[in-house]
């Protein structure tokens, strides 16, 4: 007796299991591509991964459906932000860290699936790197305020795309990267010529751009330093010794004067010191104030004070005083973008039942608008704009107190909470990006590092090492020129943020077009017509 015949399967369609396997393999594919896009950021100059990055995404999300396209944009999502965001878990553990990477990835979902579904338009990679804008500016401003920490352009500092900053800010960077790699999987897809144009069109506008993006001194040149006093430790407690870190600094500062009366460095017109460099209010405590004005006539000109001030009520304010050798303190700016869970607790009781590190979040007062300092010098007029530590990753607050007529920037900020790990590194990329965006030098100081002077093409003139004390002394142009990126202000990223959106709205209303059942004989009235 012979044995049954088996089921010819060559051409039957896949099976449930290799189905689920190639699922699996769609959704190994998403974490990497949103790892290589993670492996971009500082401290690595890796910055062409990113859009490779996007490539592996839009590979996923070209024919995909909507659905489809938000579960693997998550897992994309977590695997570029989890591995991001690792540092707000330093000293709190998964808490912080995890909830947060999760709420940003389930935002990108958002973004990938508009993107899968304008999948069916024709120009794809240019509808999809448009709606992936839209994404980033909903994340700028939702939740609690926003948090742009992961926009594409803070990975590209050392890339050939950052000379677009001049000209359309953080999204026109995204948008190139986004489409560089959206259209490079489009070429993969198809192998038509006119694609590779859009591979090629970004990089070539960012080379071609780099030569105009201005360095020179057009209101003068001043002698800047940063002074970086370390702290007596890491972690959220580091401000427990909070007159040891005032002394530091003081300190070093006074050491920078005896290394200018000495000649071991040149003497600056401007002093900067980090956020936070005095958490002891010095309008209360007289020795505080003594060890300030201390500080300010040893090395005799004026410094740009991190202080904690407490108002009436007991709230307290994060500030900057600008304070000088003969008058003391003669401006304040105060910080208005305010960190989430760190210098404000938004919905405390709440957040409470999971974990009682909510207690430790501040109640900290919001400055009420843009402001610069005018600031006395020997050089020249300085105006001065401050935007304090986190206030850097948000367009609008740099771009505003820049709009008052600054022609020098400085970043001062406080990352000792945050340890030794990536976060300064990809702070210090924002600054970066920020100093081409608006055309400006910028003094980064940091209580513990990395502190650096960045000249107005992104690069970096001098910087230091972490948990060391030291000072940083470099002669920057003023400039006075202003950028595209700042005569069209936050229309860029409208622009493309509606046009993003538009492209969602047509695909949707075409997509129940086409599966909408037809009347019989419709087909043959339609073909007749």
């Amino acid at each position: 007796m012979s044995a049954p015949a088996l089921p010819d399967t060559a051409d039957q369609p896949p099976t449930a299991h290799r189905a689920r396997l190639l699922v699996l393999a769609r959704t190994a594919a998403a974490l990497a591509g949103g790892f290589a896009v993670f492996l971009a950021y500082p401290p690595r100059s890796t910055w062409w991964l990113a859009p490779i990055g996007f490539a592996v995404l839009g590979l996923l999300l070209r024919h995909a459906r909507a659905r489809a396209g938000f579960g693997y944009g998550f897992v994309f999502g977590m695997g570029m932000m989890t591995p991001l965001l690792a540092w707000t878990g330093e000293f709190v553990g998964l808490v912080a860290w995890l909830p947060l990477a999760a709420v940003q990835a389930l935002l990108v979902a958002l973004s990938t699936a508009g993107i899968a579904a304008v999948g069916r338009l024709a120009a794809w990679p240019l509808w999809a790197a448009l709606v992936w804008v839209a994404g980033e500016w909903l994340r700028s401003v939702f939740p609690f305020g926003g948090f742009p920490w992961g926009k594409v352009a803070f990975s590209q500092p050392e890339g050939w795309y950052l000379p677009l900053a001049a000209l359309g800010g953080t999204p026109l960077i995204a948008f190139a990267v986004t489409l560089t790699g959206f259209a490079a999987a489009t070429l993969a897809l198809t192998r038509r010529p006119l694609i590779a144009l859009a591979v090629l069109a970004p990089l070539l506008a960012g080379l071609a751009y780099r030569p105009l993006v201005g360095v020179d001194a057009q209101d003068g040149e001043i002698t800047v330093a940063a002074i970086q006093g370390n702290v007596p430790r890491a972690g959220l407690d580091f401000n427990s010794q909070r007159r040891a870190v005032l002394d530091n600094h003081v300190r070093r500062t006074e050491q920078l004067a005896a290394d200018v009366v000495a000649g071991r460095a040149p003497r600056p017109d401007l002093v900067i010191w980090p956020e936070n460099s005095s958490d002891i209010d010095p309008y209360r405590n007289a020795d505080a104030r003594a060890a300030i004005d201390r500080a300010a006539r040893a090395v005799g000109v004026p410094i740009a004070v991190g202080a904690v001030l407490v108002d009436p009520d007991r709230r307290p304010r994060n500030t900057v005083i600008l304070w000088t050798p003969q008058d003391g303190p003669i401006d304040e700016y105060t910080k208005r973008q305010l960190q989430p869970f760190g210098e404000t607790m938004p919905m405390r009781e709440f957040f409470r039942l999971f974990t009682d590190y909510v207690d430790r979040a501040n109640n900290f007062r919001a400055g009420t608008g843009p402001h610069i300092f005018t600031v006395p010098t020997g050089a020249g007029q300085v105006r001065l704009a401050v935007a304090t530590c986190y206030e850097v990753a948000f367009d609008d607050v740099v771009r505003e107190n820049v709009a008052l007529g600054a022609n020098l920037m400085a970043v001062p900020t406080n990352n000792a909470t945050f340890g030794r790990t990536e976060m300064t590194y990809q702070q210090l990329a924002m600054d970066r990006v920020r100093a081409v965006e608006h055309g400006r030098a910028v003094v980064v100081a940091a209580t513990s590092g990395v502190s650096a002077i960045v000249a107005p093409d992104g690069s970096i003139m001098s910087s230091t090492g972490m948990f060391t004390p030291d000072a940083l002394v470099e002669r920057v142009p003023l400039r006075t020129a202003t950028t595209m990126a700042d005569r069209l202000g936050a229309w860029p990223e409208r622009v493309m943020a509606v046009l993003g959106l538009a492209a969602v709205a047509f695909a949707a209303v075409a997509g129940r077009r086409s599966r909408r059942p037809q009347a019989p004989g419709a087909d043959a009235a339609e073909e007749r017509t």
